[in-house]
């Protein structure tokens, strides 16, 4: 009997490059206050936020993911051609079907990739750094692309004080390839759906088209998500510490999802982060992204801090479902 030949590669993989797109129009918090009986003043306090990228009405989320995903591949010196797999992260695909990833693809000249989307809400791109890892070193692929891209105001209502005020649209993502030394750490990474209705869509597309509710939009129930995410979420990133072997003093920069300004500051103060640790807080005037917002948030760390690239930054995705994914990477 023939042997069955299994596929195998490189050791280690590292990102090459970053890439970002985001809403063309920035939006203060004086805009959004009138509908939610609020102030600006009461948002800065909450969550940080002065104002939000939001995209054109004609621009979607395959727009935005198309725009960083070219960047990324430009800046990283990898052909299109030699891009063998894409993963987009994001809830807010305009169609069921085809997916977002696979036009992606062919925008950006990796035509015939493959190409898959994946649901993991604001851990979608951790989760798809996770996959492009796995994927590299098994041999199923040479070099993938992850983007997370999102244009959550199409599925925003503007009354809802509970997240309306916090979303903003946008995409971020990387060039993933082969390594001689480590650069992605092993992934944390996990979910807890017996608390699912805690960030979720109040109604279903099958409601909406039976005329029994309105366009369904985001909910979430912010203390909850904030206990969690600050207690729960602090564990499951210093599992992955540990997991890489590294100390969070070995730490160049820490990119948590940007769910909030407060849970940013908590996180880094129950991290015990040393003041050389750069934190990710593109929030304050990109607003939360979801699956975009860790991407974006060191592509913008990146551009204003270039001596962080060969430096270390842990990165923690967590929120809808509720799903949560953690890992150290090595910088660009």
């Amino acid at each position: 009997m023939t042997a069955l030949k299994q596929a195998a590669g490189p050791a280690c993989t590292r990102i090459y490059a970053y890439g970002a797109a985001r809403g063309e129009n920035a939006v203060p918090n004086d805009d959004l206050v009138g509908p939610i009986d609020s102030s600006d003043e009461w948002i800065r306090q909450r969550t940080g936020i002065v104002t939000r990228a939001r995209a054109h009405h004609g621009t979607n989320a395959i727009d935005l993911a198309s725009a960083a995903a070219a960047e990324a591949v430009r800046r990283s010196g990898v052909e299109p051609s030699s891009v063998d797999a894409v993963i987009v992260a994001t809830i807010s695909n305009p169609r069921q079907t085809p997916s977002v990833s696979a036009i992606v693809a062919d925008r950006i000249g990796a035509n015939p990739a493959a190409a898959y989307d994946l649901n993991a809400a604001c851990a979608g791109f951790a989760y798809g750094v996770a996959q492009a890892d796995a994927l590299i070193r098994a041999g199923a692929a040479h070099y993938a692309v992850v983007v997370g891209a999102e244009k959550l105001s199409d599925i925003v209502d503007p009354t809802d004080r509970s997240i309306s005020f916090l979303l903003g649209d946008g995409a971020g993502a990387v060039v993933v390839g082969p390594s001689d030394t480590p650069g992605i750490g092993p992934t944390v990474w996990g979910s807890d759906g017996s608390k699912s209705d805690a960030v979720t869509m109040n109604h279903t597309l099958t409601e909406f088209r039976d005329g029994q509710s309105p366009w369904p939009t985001l909910r979430q129930e912010g203390p909850t998500v904030f206990r969690w995410a600050v207690w729960e979420m602090v564990k499951v990133a210093r599992q992955a510490l540990e997991a890489a072997g590294v100390e969070a003093s070995d730490l160049a920069a820490f990119v948590p999802h940007q769910a909030n300004m407060r849970i940013i500051d908590e996180f880094a103060k129950q991290l015990k982060l040393p003041d050389t640790v750069v934190i990710g807080r593109d929030i304050e005037t990109t607003g939360n992204t979801s699956a975009a917002s860790i991407p974006l948030a060191t592509h913008r760390l990146l551009e204003e801090h270039p001596e962080l690239s060969g430096g270390l930054a842990l990165q923690i995705g967590f929120g809808a479902g509720l799903v949560f994914a953690a890992q150290v990477v090595v910088l660009p």
